[in-house]
């Protein structure tokens, strides 16, 4: 089949279920902060938003307040030491990437998780085949859901930002993808609640699982 695509995910709650690693650090904080931590159902269902929600989260305080960046580090210190022991590939992830490999296309990561995170993440947990690229906020002057991310991760992988797919759980990713001229997969079998509200992203496909990708990998590359 023809190699002239690609295909992209976010990490967390796209390609990885990293969430009860999330879960461990947040109860962990909690627990040196003499405080009950949240459920982890609610835990579950911030973690695309990202460290600074997780955090306000927990301590229910805002960026602004004057000890939230002291929690922040101190969330990012904790996950440093525990990233990876609980995090799993969604279901369907390890055949999706078979999958890809059998199209004869390069796969890649386009994240707003930091470099020192993503990085050792992906070593840990060791999918094959590996990735071709990975783009952080640390490679770019703006995060999605700007389109300079997702044309770097395509510029590394020499395809026209129109031959690749961007699969996410969030409407900042499909809003990146469409910014860059890519076609969308939005996942919401991720951390999405309100599949009405993944819809409304408008993103060229929608899934409930990870499994229903490679049928429409197949479609957009076919012969």
């Amino acid at each position: 089949m023809t190699s002239s695509g690609a295909v992209l995910f976010d990490l967390d709650g796209t390609l990885l279920d990293t969430a009860d690693d999330f879960i461990v650090v947040i109860r962990e904080q909690c627990k040196r902060h003499k405080r009950l931590p949240p459920d982890a159902s609610a835990i579950r269902e911030t973690v695309s938003d990202g460290a600074r929600a997780m955090v306000s989260l927990a301590f229910e305080m805002s960026p602004d307040q004057p000890l939230f960046e002291a929690r922040r580090e101190e969330f990012l210190s904790i996950y440093a030491e525990v990233a990876g022991q609980a995090t799993v590939p969604f279901d369907g992830i390890p055949t999706t990437l078979q999958f890809i490999a059998e199209l004869g296309l390069p796969w890649g990561i386009v994240t707003n998780k930091p470099r020192r995170f993503a990085e050792p993440l992906m070593e840990r947990i060791g999918l094959e085949p590996e990735h071709q690229v990975l783009v952080c906020p640390d490679d770019v002057r703006q995060t999605k859901p700007a389109a300079e991310p997702m044309l770097k991760a395509a510029l590394a992988l020499g395809v026209s930002p129109g031959h690749c797919i961007y699969v996410g759980d969030h409407s900042r990713d499909i809003e990146a993808g469409r910014n860059a001229g890519m076609r969308t997969i939005a996942a919401a079998y991720g951390y999405v609640t309100d599949r009405e509200a993944a819809l409304a992203w408008k993103a060229n496909h929608t899934v409930d699982s990870a499994h229903e990708i490679p049928a429409i990998l197949h479609t957009e590359y076919k012969r």
